[in-house]
């Protein structure tokens, strides 16, 4: 329904408006020659306009660029920050901790505390850390390895947990596992690791698991990073049910749909992981992750744990669970991201989807809008059932142009997806802003 020729013209538009307000941005970008392709990360090349926008300070769900310019955040570090910026707790518990010191190769008192709340949030009883989601995903995954002698791992078609080699698959159209567009320098076949399996799907799920050759099963409870699909009516009881009749570990990867509160989909659907991961947002915006286990796994891991090779495991690394990042998260979950918070925090979501909602359908357009707690997206075509139906329903000209019409009007969406994550700091003048700048790009396709 979109004319193609309008959009065209729109974005040209929306790239000159870029050029004019944010001309001290583009200035700095044209001075980064000594940053390959002119960012600190591969995927800063991604945000529509031809630039970064830079970024002087961010605080609460807000930052400000170097133009001067005000935004309201619903990236918010891609769920890094889900936090809020610039945490004053987080702050000084960063400050006074570093003060005493950060690496010592020796635990700190906060990792006992750390460990008490992860289990009252998480339910999983034992645990251990690392620096990012992905190292604690590959810790798990070697673990999972070693007590299962099994070599695949499985996952979900169009996942994404970080750059773990094994996880960087989808499915292609005759079933088979191959590594997902764009991966570069992979080095093995990855059928021989891996398992790619279509989301929802309880008939291919307990095919793949029946061969007797896979490890663990890798999910999140719904897909994030290819856009929010939810699992269908009992379609995690099913997954429980089979990986336990295989023999197959269950690990929960809930580094973004800890949106859906405190505990994550774990606490609030009741699910019963044999490991569970997550990252980014429990420390406020710090580099740290955690993984946690069962009571029966932790009891066949306190083997290997003890070996005198337990440093050339390939699990661990000298810098994972410092006493600054144990800090961080201790000063992180004592304030927020607790049921209080997402009281608020839900309704806003809410809010932000119904807004959404509205704006398309007042002109007829067949979009469609989904949310995870605190976490929403729209997309362009019905909901996705997979993550094949979602990376088919991508549109980039659409989506560049819906983010830049955003940005110029001082609103930032997630890179790479229709996707707003709201904070503790938002307000609903934030979500109402939202509301009526998405309306507008919407108004200004049929025109």
């Amino acid at each position: 329904m979109i004319d193609r020729n309008r959009l065209h013209d729109a974005m040209a538009k929306e790239q000159d408006l870029f050029r004019d307000r944010h001309k001290a941005s583009l200035e700095m970008h044209r001075g980064s020659g000594r940053l390959l392709s002119g960012v600190p990360m591969p995927w800063m090349t991604r945000w529509p306009g031809g630039s970064p926008v830079y970024f002087v300070e961010a605080h609460g769900a807000r930052f400000t660029d170097v133009d001067g310019h005000e935004y309201v955040d619903f990236c918010m570090g891609d769920t890094g920050a889900m936090t809020g910026h610039g945490l004053e707790q987080v702050a000084d518990a960063l400050y006074a901790r570093a003060r005493k010191g950060i690496t010592t190769m020796l635990p700190s008192e906060d990792a006992l505390w750390v460990a008490d709340e992860l289990e009252r949030r998480f339910g999983m009883p034992k645990w251990q850390f690392a620096m990012t989601a992905t190292d604690a995903n590959r810790f798990v995954i070697r673990f999972a390895r070693e007590l299962t002698r099994r070599p695949k791992v499985a996952v979900f078609d169009w996942c994404y947990h970080g750059s773990v080699d094994e996880t960087l698959v989808i499915r292609d159209t005759h079933g088979a596992t191959v590594s997902r567009p764009g991966v570069i320098g992979q080095h093995l076949d990855v059928s021989l690791t891996s398992v790619s399996i279509p989301f929802n799907d309880v008939v291919e799920l307990e095919s793949a698991l029946a061969k007797g050759d896979v490890a663990c099963l890798l999910m999140e409870p719904a897909l994030t990073n290819i856009g929010i699909v939810l699992p269908d009516d009992g379609f995690l009881e099913a997954v429980r049910d089979i990986t336990r009749r295989h023999g197959v570990m269950l690990v929960i990867d809930e580094t973004h749909t800890i949106c859906a509160g405190p505990g994550g989909c774990t606490r609030e659907w009741g699910l019963e992981p044999d490991f569970f991961v997550i990252g980014k947002p429990i420390g406020g915006g710090m580099p740290v992750a955690t993984y946690g286990m069962s009571v029966e796994v932790a009891s066949r891991i306190e083997d290997i744990m003890a070996s005198p090779t337990v440093d050339v495991s390939g699990v661990g690394g000298t810098l994972a669970g410092n006493a600054l990042a144990m800090a961080a998260v201790r000063a992180t979950l004592e304030s927020t991201l607790r049921d209080e918070d997402f009281a608020r925090m839900i309704p806003l979501a809410e809010a932000w989807t119904d807004g959404v909602r509205a704006a398309y359908e007042s002109v007829g357009f067949p979009w469609s809008v989904q949310r995870l707690g605190a976490r929403a997206e729209y997309w362009f075509c019905p909901p996705p059932k997979n993550g094949a139906a979602a990376a088919a329903a991508s549109d980039a000209d659409l989506e560049a142009f819906m983010h830049l019409f955003a940005l110029n009007r001082g609103v930032l969406l997630t890179p790479f997806h229709n996707m707003a994550l709201v904070s503790p700091f938002h307000v609903r003048d934030d979500v109402d802003r939202h509301t009526a700048v998405f309306d507008a790009a919407v108004k200004t396709l049929v025109a």
